[in-house]
Order: structure tokens, then sequence, then C-alpha cells
């Protein structure tokens, strides 16, 4: 399962450290390509709205080897698009049949014992954070060499693989709920409306994916301008960085099943802010970079861990409905930080991308404070 959610979640960000290559191919400019990614992640937020409740509905497995005939189409897409739109067209795509992830995790979470639950979901999120952040050096390093277009036929290949893999091995779980498909959508609405906790990390989840997104999104028009003037393998070098930080926040899992789970939160806040005041004195610092990156990615994978962990506490039946609704609040977060990270790296650079990210980290933060209670019902 953590193998599976790693390969294909990487299908969503091997576009990120390529973007410098797409607008040569296409003669455009930065604002414009870099809505690629936005609209995989659109497409992956709607993904997680209505094909991952169904893991509640539909035998599982069924439903993960159907969706991934759709990645494979998807993948080959993009990799032969011949304009902006098809690549956009097939990015979108690729974002809402890339949700096997989000099936996997309340799998496991229900496979799980009460007092190992935490340490499960934190083995499961950080082979998804590790294909989130590997994906960057797999792309980067393809599309320097090989074009841009090999990443996605990679890609490609590892879900025709993977395919195999959870043919003979993913196990069968049954269904437990008895509705229509409109009942279905309309009860994880039900859920976010009715779970404090579950508000409160939609949010918190939310703002800091945008964090997340708004650095990995422009650092590789950071590194391509002077004084690096490097290339997509170098940005993908850095997804190197990132593994280091999700390996490091493995343990957040552990912990939540012992700490008071607001106090891991406001240490993986913190820790996002001081991320991007290292990140605002490194515009020209490759040392700076990597730290920055480290820390960055050290607490958002904290944060993300311990905000799965709260939602799922008590096994609930309703485990994917709940999932969904975070997950869905989460990459909206995520696409809403592509989109601005894209203008302001356009009208203000690097200090404009900094003090977007401090500000959200610190709302986060503010967030957390201020409906702490709620957060625990």
């Amino acid at each position: 399962m953590t193998a599976t959610t790693g390969l294909v979640v990487a299908n969503i960000y091997y576009n990120q450290p390529l973007l410098v290559l797409m607008t040569k191919t296409f003669n455009v400019n930065a604002v414009e390509i870099s809505s690629v990614p936005m609209f995989t992640q659109i497409g992956y937020a709607l993904g997680l709205f209505f094909v991952v409740p169904l893991g509640d509905k539909l035998k599982r497995k069924k439903l993960i080897l159907t969706d991934f005939v759709f990645i494979i189409a998807s993948l080959l897409f993009a990799a032969f698009s011949q304009s902006p739109l098809q690549l956009k067209i097939a990015s979108f795509l690729i974002g809402f049949t890339s949700i096997v992830p989000q099936i996997i995790v309340p799998m496991a979470a229900q496979l799980a014992s009460d007092e190992k639950r935490g340490a499960v979901i934190g083995t499961v999120m950080t082979g998804l954070l590790i294909g989130i952040l590997g994906s960057r050096t797999v792309s980067g390093f393809a599309g320097e060499y090989f074009g841009w277009r090999s990443a996605f036929i990679v890609a490609a290949v590892l879900m025709i693989l993977l395919f195999v893999m959870l043919l003979l091995w993913l196990p069968e779980m049954k269904p437990d709920f008895k509705g229509n498909y409109f009942s279905l959508l309309r009860s994880c609405v039900e859920q976010f409306r009715v779970l404090p906790k579950l508000r409160i990390a939609c949010l918190r989840g939310g703002l800091n994916f945008g964090c997340f997104c708004l650095f990995w999104t422009t650092l590789t028009f950071l590194l391509s301008g002077p004084p690096f003037r490097m290339g997509s393998d170098v940005a993908g070098i850095m997804g190197l960085v990132g593994i280091a930080g999700t390996l490091g926040a493995s343990g957040a899992g552990r912990l939540s099943d012992r700490m008071h789970k607001n106090t891991l939160i406001v240490v993986a806040v913190s820790t996002i802010m001081v991320s991007w005041i290292i990140l605002g004195f490194s515009a020209t610092s490759m040392i700076g970079l990597v730290v920055g990156a480290f820390v960055l990615d050290f607490g958002v994978q904290s944060m993300h861990i311990t905000n799965q962990t709260i939602i799922l506490e008590g096994n609930p039946p309703e485990r994917s409905r709940i999932n969904t609704m975070y997950m869905f609040m989460y990459f909206v977060g995520g696409a809403l930080g592509t989109l601005v990270g894209g203008y302001l790296w356009h009208y203000f650079k690097w200090h404009g991308i900094v003090f977007a990210g401090f500000t959200w980290a610190t709302l986060s933060l503010a967030i957390t404070l201020l409906f702490t209670k709620q957060s625990d019902k």
C-alpha cells in the first residue's frame, strides 16, 4: 500500500520541474505554463470528491484497478500533447484519476489496530510524500536529458507494472455503505458540517499545502535564473532534500499515538513558519534553499500525518468520506498556492513567494490556536 501511494501520487508532480522546458517547447511565458500543475491539482481535488467516496460503496480493489486504466491513458495523453491546451486537459485528467492513494489510506487505517493506527497512517503517508518529492527528481533528470515528454512515458510504464502487482497482491475489502451515489456525496458534505475537528483540519491542511505548492512550483523558475542558471535536473535533485525532510517527519504518526495532537500541530506549523524565514534569506544561496526545503517538508509532512490521525481517530465507518473532504480541501489549497505562485513570481519574484508562504503559515497557526477546543470534537 505504501509503494502504491508513492508511485501513483508521483503522477501529479512530474510536471513541476519541467515547467521551464515546457515554456520553451510551446513558446509561452511562465504565467501560462505555471497553470499546468494547477489543472492537475484541480483535477485531483475533483477526483477526490467524486471518485474516492466510492471506496465506501464499491469493492475497493476493483475500483482501484479500473481507475488504473484511466491513469495510464491520461499519462500517455500528456506525453504526446501538441499544445498547452492539450497538456492542461491531460494534466487535469492525470489529477482526476490519480486518486488511488486516498482510497488506500482509509483501507490501511481500517486494517490497523487502534494502538498502531497513527503509526500505520504515518508509514503510508510517508510513502505518499516520498512519491510527491521523488517524482521531481525522476522527472527533472528525464526532462533534462531525454525531454519532458519522457517523464510521462516512464510514468505510464510504471503504472502498467503496478497494475499487475495490485492485481496479484492487493487484498479485497467489502464496502459498508448501502445508499446510492448521490446520498454518498451528500454524506461527504455532512461530515464536514457536523465534525468541527474535520473543518479545522481542512482549513489548516489547505493553507499549509498551499505553502508547499508555492515553494515547489516556483523553485524551478528561481533555479533557472541568475545567479543559479541551473536545469531541471538540479530542480529535481531538490526533491531528494524534500524526501529527507519527509523521512524525518515519519515519526509524527507514532508520536500522535502518545502525545496531544494539537501540540504536535502547533510545533509542525511553527516549523513551516521558520522554513519561510530561512527561504526568505536564500534567494541567492543554494545552501539556504536546501535547508529551507528540508525544514518546510518536515513541517508539512508532520502536520499532514497528525491531521489525518485526528480525523480518522476511532476508525469511524465514514472513514473514506471523512478523508475525502479533508483531501479535497487540502488540494484546493494546493491548487490555490500553485495559481497564486505563478502570478507572484511573475510580478514580485521570490520575495512575493516568501511573503505569501509565511502569511499562510501564520494564518494556519492562528486557526489552530483559536479553535483548539473545537478541533478536539
